[in-house]
C-alpha cells in the first residue's frame, strides 16, 4: 500500500452574477441584511443549459490540464454532488463522456456539504489499496436548481460552481500527501439540512447547523489536524465548507489555526455545497497564496449533520 497525493487543481463557475442588490428585487431583503447574517455580496447562476455535469466537466478539465495530463491518463472518476436531476447515467459517467475518457470507474457520492472531502478520502483509499492509479476528484452542485426563491432565509445562501482533484499515487519514499480522514455524522440530527420533495427544494434549520458547527466541530477538526501529525498552529490555510461567513470566522478561530489562511470564498460565491471547498482551495493556490507542500486543512460539514476533514500537502 501507498499513499496518495493531490497533484493539481481546476474550478468553474458560470457566467452569470446574482448580487444582494438583485435579490433585494426579488423578495424582502438588502445588501445590509444578508452581509450582517451570512456575509455573502454575491453568488454565480448556473443557465438551464448548464447541468450539474457540465460544470463539473470543466473543473476537471482544467485539473487535468494544469497537472499535464490526458483524459485517457485517468482509471477513476468520483463526482460529489446532491443536486444533479437524473440518476443514470449518474453524473461521473456523463463527465467521463464529456471529456472523452476510455474506461473509468465512475460513482457519484452524496454527502452534501461534505461530499468533496468524503471524495478525496475514498480517491485516497482506492490508490492506497490499488485499485485506482489516478483519480479525478470533483465536488459540483447547482444549489440554484433547487433553492425556493421565495424563502429569503435560505435563497440568500446558494451559489453554483464546481471544483476538482487530481489524486494519484506519491512516489516510492515519499511522505503520503493526503493524511488519514476523520469522518461521521449526527444522524438523528439530519432534519436540520434537507434537499426533499418532488421537486426537491432545499431548507435548513439555520440556528441549529451555526450552534452544531461553531460548538461541535472545532475539536473534530483538530482531531483530523491531530491524525495527520500536523499541530493547529502548523496549518497553512484552512478551507472549510463555504457555508456562511458567521460559521467559517469563528470555527477557523477555534480550531486554532492562527498562522493559516482562511478561505472566504463564500462572500463572492455563495454557499456551493459539494463545490465549496475545492473551489476555494483551487483558488487560493491559483492566488499563489499557499506554498506548494504547506499543509491545508480541509473540513467539510452540512447535509445529514455529517463531517469528513483531512490535511493534504498543496499541489
Amino acid at each position: 500500500m501507498t499513499g496518495s497525493r493531490v497533484v493539481a487543481l481546476g474550478h468553474y463557475q458560470p457566467a452569470r452574477i446574482l448580487t444582494n442588490e438583485d435579490l433585494a428585487a426579488m423578495v424582502d431583503t438588502s445588501d445590509e441584511w444578508i452581509r450582517s447574517r451570512v456575509g455573502i455580496r454575491t453568488r454565480r447562476i448556473a443557465g438551464d443549459d448548464e447541468p450539474v455535469d457540465a460544470l463539473a466537466a470543466e473543473a476537471g478539465a482544467k485539473a487535468l490540464a494544469q497537472a499535464g495530463l490526458t483524459p485517457a491518463d485517468v482509471d477513476m472518476v468520483l463526482v460529489a454532488t446532491s443536486t444533479a436531476i437524473d440518476r443514470s447515467p449518474n453524473t461521473a459517467a456523463r463527465v467521463a463522456a464529456r471529456l472523452g475518457m476510455g474506461s473509468p470507474a465512475v460513482m457519484d457520492l452524496n454527502v452534501v456539504c461534505a461530499g468533496f472531502t468524503h471524495a478525496l478520502a475514498t480517491a485516497d483509499h482506492a490508490v492506497r489499496a490499488g485499485s485506482a492509479t489516478r483519480v479525478l476528484v470533483i465536488g459540483a452542485d447547482k444549489m440554484t436548481g433547487i433553492t425556493d426563491w421565495n424563502d429569503r432565509t435560505t435563497c440568500v445562501l446558494t451559489g453554483d460552481g464546481a471544483g476538482a482533484a487530481v489524486v494519484e499515487a506519491v512516489p516510492e519514499g515519499e511522505a503520503p500527501g493526503i493524511g488519514p480522514v476523520l469522518w461521521g455524522s449526527v444522524p438523528e440530527m439530519g432534519h436540520a439540512v434537507r434537499i426533499e420533495g418532488t421537486p426537491p427544494v432545499f431548507a435548513q434549520e439555520g440556528q441549529s447547523v451555526y450552534r452544531w458547527a461553531t460548538t461541535q466541530l472545532p475539536p473534530l477538526a483538530r482531531k483530523a489536524c491531530e491524525k495527520a501529525g500536523t499541530s493547529p498552529e502548523e496549518l497553512a490555510a484552512v478551507v472549510l465548507h463555504q457555508a456562511n461567513l458567521r460559521i467559517i470566522e469563528p470555527l477557523a478561530e477555534r480550531i486554532g489555526a492562527v498562522n493559516a489562511v482562511v478561505a472566504k470564498d463564500v462572500v463572492e460565491s455563495g454557499n456551493t455545497s459539494a463545490g465549496s471547498i475545492p473551489m476555494a482551495l483551487s483558488k487560493l493556490v491559483e492566488r499563489g497564496e499557499i506554498a506548494a507542500g504547506a499543509p491545508v486543512l480541509l473540513f467539510g460539514f452540512g447535509g445529514n449533520l455529517s463531517y469528513a476533514g483531512q490535511v493534504i500537502r498543496c499541489p
